[in-house]
């Protein structure tokens, strides 16, 4: 297992877009602007920073710490409509997120839709933003409770149309790391794109999970600081980077060494310390 998981394994910090769908999170623009900072410092690969279509605070946040030349990649999130892909690109993004649901559940309770929209609206948003020269991640929501074969069928689809990634996304927190590891080493036999686990801690299992899907082959793993988020949180920064370097012996190229700095920053811009 230590040999499997000594490659290079990108970390994509999602504090400032998932981490602030914590109950009663919202950071201000500085506060955003600071936390991207000391993450390009302790050298998170990719900091995912927000939904630039919410507008307001949001944009200006965004367009902020695109224009700070960091060395991370800064990407934002959107949905697979041409609107927050506009947003997202006035913004001066050239790295974009395009995440949709690819569980029934999900596509027909949340969307009205059906899998074939699903499908014809990636193909046109990844289109429309490499029209303007953007690296392009895609995310699958609540892959975790999709029909696997749609799953791979959506995974080949945005490899296809030229994504770089593709985001396994436990929306819901149901995996345990035996599913985890089984599911991700599938896909990644039939499906030729790199793997971004994603998970959420409804039962205490976000960072063991995030772990076997490395061990599975995943090549990144979403993190947020202090493992803030929707309901329950996601899987922990220090943890997943800590885990990898002492437990899975894998030489991760950060300053570990700065991760009880952010995580008393965020504690305190979150009102959990003074």
């Amino acid at each position: 297992m230590q040999k499997e998981a000594a490659r290079d394994i990108i970390i994509v910090d999602t504090t400032l877009r998932d981490g602030e769908q914590m109950p009663g999170v919202a950071f201000n623009v500085e506060e955003k602007i600071a936390i991207a900072k000391l993450l390009d410092k302790i050298g998170v690969h990719i900091i995912e920073v927000g939904i630039p279509v919410v507008g307001g605070e949001e944009k200006i946040a965004v367009q902020k710490i695109i224009q700070a030349g960091l060395k991370a990649q800064v990407t934002t999130w959107n949905r697979i409509v041409l609107s927050d892909l506009r947003a997202s690109i006035q913004c001066g993004a050239r790295y974009l997120h395009l995440s949709a649901p690819v569980s029934d559940l999900l596509i027909e309770k949340k969307l009205g839709k059906t899998r074939q929209w699903v499908l014809r609206c990636l193909q046109g948003a990844i289109r429309y933003a490499a029209d303007y020269g953007c690296t392009i991640s895609v995310g699958a929501e609540d892959a975790s409770r999709a029909e696997f074969n749609f799953l791979a069928e959506y995974a080949q689809l945005a490899a296809e149309y030229g994504a770089v990634r593709l985001r396994y996304a436990d929306t819901v927190g149901i995996m345990e790391p035996f599913s985890v590891y089984r599911l991700i080493k599938n896909l990644i036999d039939i499906v030729d794109i790199d793997i971004e686990i994603h998970t959420h801690n409804d039962f205490g299992l976000s960072t063991a999970n995030s772990l076997a899907a490395i061990i599975a082959g995943a090549k990144a793993v979403s993190t947020t600081v202090n493992g803030i988020g929707e309901r329950a949180g996601n899987a922990s920064l220090d943890q997943v980077c800590l885990a990898l370097r002492y437990i899975f012996k894998h030489p991760i190229n950060l300053r570990c060494e700065l991760l009880p700095e952010i995580s008393r920053m965020v504690n305190r811009f979150v009102g959990f310390s003074k």
